[in-house]
Order: C-alpha cells, then structure tokens, then sequence
C-alpha cells in the first residue's frame, strides 16, 4: 500500500500563511511614547548603572526600568558644559532605587540629561 500524500497536501498552504503571518507581525516597540528630539519624563527603578564611559570622556548610563520598557538614561563626563546640574550621588545609585529621568529622547530611544535646565536624574521616594 502506497501512503497518502493528501494529508500534506492539504497543511501546506496552511503552514505557509501562518509562517508568513509569523513574518508580518512587527516586534513590541520598547518606549512606544518616547520620540526622538522630543522631551521626556520617566519613572522607574534602576537597573544598573556603568560610570565605566567617564573615564574616557564617555557618557554613564543607567538603566531604568520603566512601565513601557527599559529606558537609557546617558550621563555625560562634562557637566560644565550642561545647562543641567548634575546629578548627585550618580555612584551611590543601586539596582532596585527608584528614580525620575528628565531629558532629550535620542534616535535610539534613550535618555540625555543635559541640554535643559530642568534636566536631571533623581531618587524618588
């Protein structure tokens, strides 16, 4: 007795609408309220933070979890050249604080506190 190929037949256009239907669904977007260039308030809980980038004239970043994502929040080394004062106690901040990121949204969704005055990252209660 010969199999039956019908059976296969039948799934295979089936297996094909759902593999491209698998292809058309965009990801989840990180920070869906975020847009580049504009200004933006977050809060959340720290998740880390690398001072690391200062010692070469490079931006800290601290990792804020965030209700829509985990957000970016980059420190620059040279506070002299901010409208923003800087933050305090940058290296005393831990995984879990809970802080509030005032900045400019980059092309990359994340966070830059420096260009304004009101400007900053600080502890929350």
């Amino acid at each position: 007795m010969i199999p039956s190929r019908l059976p296969a037949v039948r799934l295979a256009p089936l297996a094909a609408a759902l593999m491209l239907a698998a292809c058309a669904t965009p990801p989840p977007a990180a920070s869906p309220t975020l847009a580049a260039g504009q200004q933006a308030t977050v809060d959340g809980t720290v998740v880390s933070v690398d001072t690391t980038p200062w010692t070469y004239d490079g931006s800290a970043v601290v990792k804020i979890a965030a209700p829509n994502g985990q957000v970016d929040v980059h420190l620059p080394a040279r506070w002299n050249l901010c409208k923003a004062p800087p933050p305090e106690d940058v290296q005393g901040l831990k995984a879990g604080d809970r802080v509030r990121a005032t900045g400019t949204v980059t092309d990359d969704g994340a966070l830059v506190v420096c260009e304004q005055a009101e400007h900053g990252l600080r502890r929350t209660p």
